[in-house]
């Protein structure tokens, strides 16, 4: 006998075997108690909640000859009959297939005729959303009308593709996401018929990782359960069939992350492509992993909702305490992005590595969360004394550390060019007549000499340096120096890389032309 799925085999067969969907179960229940059978019905949900399987033992239960509380009893001709999908009286179609006028046509002629057995024609339309437009005012008017003993179930995932007017004459009912526990629950119950041993762990990581849907779980647990026949399934064995990978791979990255270590996050994705991981799950439980950090951060009281050990929490709870809200939201931004990017992507590894170096370097974006993970940037540079001191200011040496040897003053350049001297002298105005942005990035600029006839602005921020150097932004300096002093003059830009400010790396054009200016009215003045 050929292999069956395990979502096949444990299929429920009557409304108590259905998992997480008890206001369903229960409304239905009533409803046939009751014989107040309505004669459409809309189910709606994600994939794998059990639209398909409630509807099949609805059919069953209207038509059962002797039902149990609400439920098919199973042994009568008609539920025998149903179950082994021979009844006359129960059509499933799929929408997605049939979609036409012609399809819907067909039942309109069908319906005409009452059932040859069992009490309700009932009709299941897999996937309605996919009808046509034309399909759809067809059946409009057998849902508007139909006779006594026929019963539609619309079954669909995106109930809002669905004519107004064919809402109205249904009965809708919202198949809700199943919880990690429940799913869980039914995990250990399949697990113990089908005499396999499996590890508490392992088996909480593949209802997690079917998110919600109960049918996904089961076929996780079949590829886990194939994989490793005759084994043990542990979390180890979970994690590598399902590509996925453990928590601890996620401390290291985000760690490596908030350090700015680029090389390290890389290395780290290396990894995870030579150990075969899946690339897509490794991004969705990565969002997952700075969602939980996101949570620890907002609540003392988050053991319930993470469903994780109390070491993995330990760990969270660490790291929560190294960033700051708004950082973790714009993580989750970026890896969300990517995440509808990857999907269809050729190169994966290359827009991973991409959103990596995003999350390392804030200042490639000019967003509102990057500025704010750069400001929280620069706080922690600060409080550790990474960052030299403002000009003027003198650091203050304990009692207990001996000064430096005093370091000898940079050689100021024995001439400047006249023209450079002009363009020193009238430095403020030219600035002021720059664009807004160029004019920003140019107030901690350092003037210093470049060569011959050459004015060198040295930056000490690798934003602004990059900023004034793209497009046409020198050109605008140089033609605003040359509209203020009436010559041109060409300009060279560099990024302080020395390790200290550019106010201790270049001779300052600017201190050494005041000085001048002050010396000569001194002297005049003494005339």
């Amino acid at each position: 006998m050929s292999y069956t799925a395990l979502y096949r085999k444990y299929r429920p067969a009557e409304f108590d075997d259905v998992k997480g969907q008890e206001h369903i179960v229960t409304t239905l229940k009533n409803q046939i108690k009751a014989d107040r059978i309505g004669h459409a019905y809309l189910f709606c949900g994600t994939r794998g909640t059990g639209k398909t399987t409630v509807a099949k033992i609805f059919a069953r239960a209207v038509n059962c000859e002797h039902p149990v509380d609400g439920s098919p009893c199973g042994e009568c001709p008609a539920c025998r009959a149903i179950a082994s999908d021979t009844a006359m009286n129960v059509i499933e179609i799929d929408a997605a297939s049939n979609n036409g006028v012609e399809n819907i046509r067909q039942i309109r002629e069908e319906v005409s005729y009452s059932p040859t057995e069992g009490r309700f024609k009932v009709y299941i339309i897999d996937e309605v959303h996919m009808l046509s437009a034309g399909a759809f005012n067809a059946l409009l008017k057998t849902l508007e009308e139909p006779p006594a003993y026929v019963i539609f179930i619309l079954a669909t995932t995106e109930p809002h593709k669905i004519p107004v007017t064919i809402l109205s004459r249904c009965q809708r009912y919202d198949f809700r996401h199943i919880s990690i526990d429940t799913i869980a629950g039914r995990l250990k119950e399949l697990i113990e018929k089908e005499g396999v041993e499996a590890e508490e762990k392992a088996v909480r990581y593949v209802a997690k990782a079917a998110d919600g849907s109960m049918r996904d779980a089961l076929s996780l647990l079949d590829q886990c359960l194939a994989f490793y026949m005759g084994e043990k399934l542990t979390y180890e064995h979970a994690l590598e069939v399902l590509g996925a990978v453990d928590t601890e791979v996620f401390s290291r990255l985000l760690r490596g992350i908030l350090s700015g270590d680029v090389s390290a996050a890389v290395r780290l994705l290396d990894e995870m492509i030579i150990q075969g991981r899946e690339l897509g799950q490794f991004v969705t439980d990565f969002i997952w992993y700075l969602r939980n950090i996101l949570l620890v951060r907002n609540s003392d009281d988050m053991e319930d909702v993470l469903d994780m050990s109390a070491e993995n929490l330990a760990l969270l709870k660490e790291e929560a305490k190294m960033t700051e809200d708004t950082v973790i939201m714009r993580y989750i931004r970026i890896f969300s992005e990517l995440s509808g990017q990857i999907r269809y992507s050729a190169q994966k590894r290359v827009l991973i590595e991409i959103a990596l170096i995003r999350l390392c370097r804030p200042q490639m974006e000019s967003t509102q969360d990057s500025l704010v993970d750069r400001i929280a940037h620069l706080e922690k540079q600060i409080a550790q004394g990474v960052i030299a001191p403002a000009p003027g200011q003198q650091r203050r040496i304990p009692a207990d550390e001996k000064p430096e040897k005093e370091e000898q003053p940079l050689q100021m350049p024995k001439a400047i060019p006249e023209d450079i001297r002009q363009v020193v002298k009238n430095w403020n105005s030219i600035i002021r007549e720059l664009s807004g942005p160029v004019r920003t990035y140019l107030k901690g600029v350092r003037l210093s000499l470049g060569g011959e006839n050459k004015l060198l602005l040295v930056f000490d921020d690798q934003m602004a340096y990059t900023f004034v150097s793209e497009g046409n932004r020198r050109q605008e300096i140089e033609t605003a120096i040359s509209g203020r002093i009436g010559r041109e003059v060409e300009i060279d830009l560099r990024q302080n890389e020395t390790g200290q400010s550019a106010q201790e790396s270049f001779p300052d054009l600017q201190k050494l032309v005041n000085m001048e200016i002050e010396i000569e009215d001194d002297t005049s003045d003494a005339w």
